[in-house]
């Protein structure tokens, strides 16, 4: 690591790229951001929607503020004040017309699940024991775990409409920080009377600022500037300029920007493809569609997860069960995650063609469509989430061997590190690189693992 630059040039005004600025300009150190669209927060930024009723607010997804880190509950604390509230979460998976409470519950389950699942899960806690654990893929590790019943049911289908791609083609490491119980016995215990602990990845409670996630962001950009940061929009980046261990320089919306040193939040791969390199790692994307409603709720659930392989979306959200000022009094909305990439037909279908389908969405659920208001609108994240496909590692591991070269360049992020990773670990990569610059330490391994350990932290949250 070269000694503590002067000057950084930082690229992309997301959660980790914005985290970055602050500290750095906290240390008395130059910070240019290069964001490429018109917005700040990218995949935490909030997009608020004039409607002829009032004003909507929708997050990119599901965002939530949960942390173990106390001194950055304190960041975003002071930023939002007392805007920041506390909101409940409800969360339930709805399949083949059946409502299952998420987390699991047994009185609901046996009142809701159909005979046959009952008796072949019942099957398979009697047999699993004498069941090997595969990690081989996704597919293996769940069916391992929890019996072949519960993955033919609720993860094979929903995987795969996810990810676009098999889950045998899925890597391990995705269940093995998402799922939140560790098996079929895990399950059974947990639904027993006196099994009341919380699944590993379920935060009941989380901070929620009252007017949209994107609040945190929008706060701290407007220190940042404040401070003397610049944060210039609409600058992607196009180019960047390199010798044999440094950046030199980076080139976005036709000018050039020179700079100490770099911290990017930009993918991983395409990161390696600037530098000269060449890397076939890929990302999912997601569409969310966006739609207010005339009536006072939708439901009394944060999300619900839509498990039918034939309905296009993965959740449904209704924003105002995080904060009431989510939509106008007395009216609400409902978001459709709809997991698609670039250049397929549900990512390029206009809103207007999208519209039917979401409301035949929201009628299969058992809602009223009727109340869409007929305003809607789709926002698009490119590259939502890194795809671990099964040997991912090796193209990680060669990315991060490319640009290891480079002395004056840190990665983190979502994005940057190439894993799925919540707002608030984001968050503290990005303060892992400010602070490598200021210390002329290198921790760019320690940012690339940051929490990758096999059990999700969600709940273990100062808040």
């Amino acid at each position: 690591m070269p000694k503590r630059p002067e000057s950084v040039l930082i690229l992309g005004a997301g959660p980790a790229g914005l985290t970055a600025a602050w500290r750095l300009l906290e240390a008395g150190i130059k910070v240019t951001v290069l964001e490429k669209s018109d917005k700040k927060g990218g995949q935490g930024g909030t997009t608020i929607f004039e409607g002829k009723h009032g004003t909507y607010r929708f997050d990119y997804g599901g965002h939530r503020f949960i942390t173990h880190n106390a001194e950055l509950l304190k960041l975003v604390e002071n930023l939002v004040g007392d805007d920041l509230l506390t909101a409940m979460r409800k969360s339930v998976i709805r399949f083949r017309g059946r409502t299952y409470d998420y987390p699991l519950a047994l009185g609901n389950l046996l009142r809701t699940a159909p005979t046959s699942l009952l008796m072949g899960a019942t099957g398979d806690l009697l047999t699993l024991p004498f069941r090997k654990h595969i990690d081989d893929n996704f597919a293996t590790w769940i069916s391992s775990r929890f019996g072949d019943t519960l993955y033919e049911n609720f993860f094979e289908g929903y995987t795969a409409k996810l990810w676009g791609i098999d889950p045998k083609d899925l890597s391990s490491d995705w269940a093995g920080q998402r799922i939140s119980l560790i098996d079929l016995k895990d399950v059974a215990k947990r639904l027993l009377p006196m099994g009341n602990d919380t699944p590993r990845t379920y935060a009941r409670s989380y901070r929620y600022p009252k007017h949209g996630f994107g609040v945190i962001f929008d706060r701290l950009a407007e220190r940042i500037e404040a401070k003397g940061g610049k944060i210039l929009t609409k600058t992607a980046v196009e180019n960047i300029e390199f010798n044999r261990d440094s950046v030199s320089s980076v080139q976005a919306a036709g000018k050039t920007f020179k700079a100490d040193a770099v911290i990017s939040t930009l993918a991983l791969p395409n990161m390696v493809k600037m530098t000269g390199g060449k890397s076939d790692l890929k990302y999912r994307g997601l569409r969310f569609f966006n739609m207010p409603l005339e009536m006072d709720n939708l439901s009394d659930c944060t999300w619900q997860y839509l498990s039918d392989p034939s309905i296009m979306a993965t959740r449904l959200q209704e924003p105002k069960r995080r904060s009431p000022f989510m939509a106008p009094k007395g009216h609400t909305s409902a978001m459709l995650e709809i997991p698609c990439d670039p250049g397929s037909d549900l990512w390029e279908m206009s809103d207007e063609q999208m519209f039917p389908m979401a409301c035949e969405v929201l009628t299969k659920m058992g809602m009223d469509a009727t109340k869409a208001t007929g305003e809607y609108f789709s926002t698009r994240a490119t590259q939502a989430y890194p795809l671990l496909r099964v040997g991912y590692e090796k193209g990680r591991a060669n990315a991060k061997n490319h640009l290891s070269q480079f002395k004056n360049l840190i990665l983190c992020g979502r994005q940057g590190t190439f894993r799925y990773i919540f707002t608030d670990t984001a968050m503290e990569t990005g303060d892992m690189a400010a602070r490598s610059l200021i210390t002329g330490q290198d921790h760019q391994e320690e940012i690339y693992e940051h929490r990758s350990e096999r059990t999700v932290i969600e709940t273990q949250s100062v808040a």
